[in-house]
């Protein structure tokens, strides 16, 4: 069968492929300089990983410390993961130490003062499905108000929601227009794991039952060394954030 000779669209611009071992070494070379440049470079994980407040962290910390998260292969690479091949005497140690869901923070902000700040500051968050519940809540019976609070006080829902809240198992009916409950409804009791439909419901509700919190561990500096601390493994991540292994 003779080819079709109609025309055929052809693409002349080619979209550049990143090169990987490119990327890791721009990486490597980029935490490098990072070292030289600062005091001191810590241990970080989190009891409950949000972008958003990583986000809020390193815009606080900006010009004064520099943080990276994720990659932890090519992060040990940069510090060098044998005494032979450490970029700095002692780095090597920390090296060793990035596995699981840890990062880098560096600083050449006193010691003391930087684990005063850490310690103070936490951000709250919507819980996921398998945390704890922090508090028991009942809804009261009538218009389901949010943002949810003991003196009932609130916005009611729009009426469009009402299917929604009713798929999420609240028994609901349009009163007025408005989404109401038939009877009153014990949404969670306190220490109880939630369901991802009571996790959807507590963020309809506004109801914050997570935080973000960075926890700093073991530390090198340029003038000490490397100091032993103490990181959360996952198991201990999950504890943080109120969540089983089971």
């Amino acid at each position: 069968m003779p080819r079709s000779r109609r025309s055929k669209i052809t693409t002349l611009s080619k979209t550049p492929v990143r090169s990987t071992k490119a990327s890791k070494q721009a990486l490597v070379n980029e935490i490098r300089a990072t070292v030289d440049k600062y005091d001191h470079c810590w241990i970080f994980s989190v009891g409950d990983m949000r972008n958003d407040g990583l986000k809020e962290v390193r815009a606080q910390w900006r010009g004064t410390g520099r943080f990276f998260f994720g990659k932890g292969k090519v992060m040990a690479k940069a510090l060098g993961e044998t005494p032979e091949t450490e970029y700095q005497e002692g780095l090597s140690n920390v090296a060793k130490r990035l596995k699981g869901q840890l990062g880098l923070f560096f600083t050449s902000h006193p010691v003391d003062e930087t684990v005063e700040w850490f310690d103070s500051w936490s951000k709250k968050e919507y819980a996921r499905m398998g945390a704890r519940s922090t508090a028991e809540i009942t809804l009261p019976e009538g218009p389901l108000l949010t943002p949810y609070n003991e003196n009932n006080s609130g916005d009611p829902f729009p009426h469009s929601m009402e299917p929604q809240l009713r798929a999420l198992g609240l028994s609901t009916t349009l009163v007025r227009g408005v989404p109401s409950l038939n009877n009153a409804h014990l949404l969670c009791k306190n220490g109880e794991k939630l369901s991802s439909e009571k996790c959807r419901i507590l963020k309809l509700l506004a109801v914050q039952m997570a935080e973000f919190k960075i926890i700093l561990g073991s530390r090198w500096s340029k003038e000490g060394g490397f100091i032993q601390g103490k990181e959360l493994n996952e198991d201990e991540s999950d504890q943080e954030n109120g969540m089983d292994q089971d």
